[in-house]
């Protein structure tokens, strides 16, 4: 009997191994975002599929590119930080108030709790990298939209970036937590949801997530959602409901893009 079970556990480490190695070699191959792609890269995917062909072909009448984000479980902030100041770099007035928001953050968070250690250097490169994609740097919009692009595809920043604003999404929560708990499933408390689902990285994001960084950052969210769900169209869902959109992604289970609008 112990033979079979350890066997049968061999057998679990093995297959485990085997996802690691898996997830390993996408990440290495998929750069943290992507050139932009047309849609129709989309339908290879799906082996010719009428469901999705269907809704890539909708898809493709409402958005003329997409750039895909490495899938590691923190697609959603990257997707949503890389879309959010490309918006920015050619919408002065939008980027002079997000500046403020940004920089006044730090203080709120350490009112909330959050240790200035842990902060300072999060924080730092977040203003860092705002700074750098300033429409009011040289060179014009091609050039900063060339900055950001590199930007986001260093790890050291990129990740940096999606840390902060994990935990601006960890500090909305705890601020608003009698609002956000009744999104919570699960026994799990507002302070237990935000240590393990929110603020590490590599933990996928869910609807909570986008309607707390939303409200934290003054930001409209669209995301277009490719599924199986029956009609041959997408449904796209704005957050905050009613809010003009600002971020166009594209989800499919467990994963998230960015979507360029005609």
């Amino acid at each position: 009997m112990e033979s079979v079970e350890r066997n049968g556990g061999n057998h679990d480490d093995l297959i485990l191994q085997q996802q690691r190695d898996i997830e390993k070699e996408i990440s290495e191959s998929t750069p943290l975002v992507s050139e932009q792609l047309p849609l129709t890269c989309l339908t290879a995917e799906y082996n010719g599929d009428a469901v999705f062909t269907a809704k890539i072909e909708d898809l493709a009448g409402k958005y003329k590119f997409m750039r895909r984000t490495r899938p590691d479980g923190n697609c959603f902030f990257r997707a949503f930080a890389y879309s959010y100041l490309e918006y920015l770099i050619t919408n002065k007035l939008a980027y002079d108030k997000f500046r403020e928001i940004a920089e006044a953050s730090k203080d709120k968070l350490i009112e909330l709790g959050f240790p200035s250690f842990t902060l300072e250097d999060f924080h730092g490169t977040f203003m860092d990298v705002i700074n750098r994609v300033s429409p009011d740097n040289a060179g014009g919009s091609e050039k900063i939209q060339t900055e950001l692009h590199n930007i986001f595809n260093e790890q050291g920043y990129s990740d940096y970036v999606i840390v902060y604003l994990r935990l601006i999404t960890s500090g909305k929560l705890q601020e608003d937590a009698d609002f956000y708990q009744h999104f919570i499933e699960g026994d799990l408390s507002i302070e237990e949801f935000r240590h393990q689902e929110v603020e590490p990285m590599f933990k996928e994001s869910d609807h909570i997530h986008i309607i707390a960084l939303c409200a934290a950052l003054g930001v409209g969210v669209r995301v277009e959602y490719l599924d199986r769900a029956e009609g041959g169209t997408v449904k796209a869902h704005d957050f905050p409901e009613g809010a003009q959109p600002m971020v166009y992604l594209i989800y499919r289970p467990g994963h998230y893009d960015i979507l360029y609008p005609i």
